[in-house]
């Protein structure tokens, strides 16, 4: 029986998020003999090394922490970045949204940090394949070492130093998903090579960028179902009798717009 995730030692090399005791996040890669300095003591790694997820670790303060592998939603959120990312918020509608399945086939453009292009791995699983078009090597670079220190090595991804609006080179694709400043520029070509049921999503910020995109679905011939949509998370405190929501929440972060290809 494959060992599960939950179940197998942290070991060498993994990336783990230390809680202290109000809470707080700290991340770091293990390595033996390494030792994680913060305000509350040390923790040695090789105390850490070959615990299960949800472990205390004291630290030389006498602090009692816990050990876990990072979400992926905390991974995103505390990630070395350079462009601003999709929100974990607006990630889970948008794999919901795209029917993102076991075994599809999907573009996404562009890659940027490659916040949503782990989500989209992760829900294609191995038998499927992620094509991502980046246009900036520097940022394809970034990209994959984000990836890979979250995921390790994927079989499942492509990605490629290409423009998304001179064309797109595959075909039959179950889904495309965009992540630029133009998508209507891309109605067309998704159009080509959508395979018919597919879905076609885009996320942008500006509701001037939801009306473009969805005239072009609807004038391009070729789509139904075009739907548009804002997601807002509100978070709440619950502390004994005191009962709000959180002062500070991200409201807007963009729109998702999306339609079905016909056949």
């Amino acid at each position: 029986m494959m060992e599960s995730r939950g179940t197998s030692p942290l070991r060498e090399g993994e990336r783990v998020a230390l809680i202290d005791d109000r809470g707080k996040s700290y991340y770091f890669t293990l390595e033996q003999g390494g030792e994680f300095h913060f305000h509350k003591g040390v923790i040695k790694h090789d105390e850490v090394l070959g615990k299960k997820e949800g472990s205390g670790v004291i630290s030389s303060s006498e602090i009692t922490c816990y050990v876990f592998r990072p979400l992926l939603r905390d991974f995103v959120m505390k990630m070395p970045r350079r462009t601003q990312i999709i929100y974990p918020k607006d990630m889970g509608i948008i794999l919901i949204w795209a029917d993102v399945f076991p075994g599809a086939r999907v573009l996404e453009a562009g890659t940027g940090s490659g916040a949503l292009t782990m989500a989209l791995l992760r829900a294609v699983g191995e038998k499927g394949t992620v094509y991502s078009y980046e246009i900036r090597e520097d940022m394809a670079k970034w990209a994959m070492k984000n990836i890979k220190r979250f995921m390790g090595e994927t079989e499942n991804l492509v990605l490629k130093l290409k423009d998304v609006y001179e064309g797109i080179e595959e075909e039959g694709l179950d889904r495309v998903i965009l992540d630029l400043v133009r998508p209507w520029d891309v109605v067309d070509a998704a159009a080509r090579t959508l395979t018919p049921g597919g879905v076609f999503l885009c996320f942008v910020p500006t509701v001037v960028q939801v009306q473009n995109v969805v005239e072009a679905l609807r004038n391009q011939g070729s789509y139904q179902l075009v739907e548009s949509l804002e997601v807002i998370l509100r978070p709440w405190n619950i502390q004994g009798r005191s009962v709000r929501p959180f002062h500070r929440m991200v409201a807007h972060s963009g729109f998702i717009v999306t339609a079905r290809r016909t056949s």
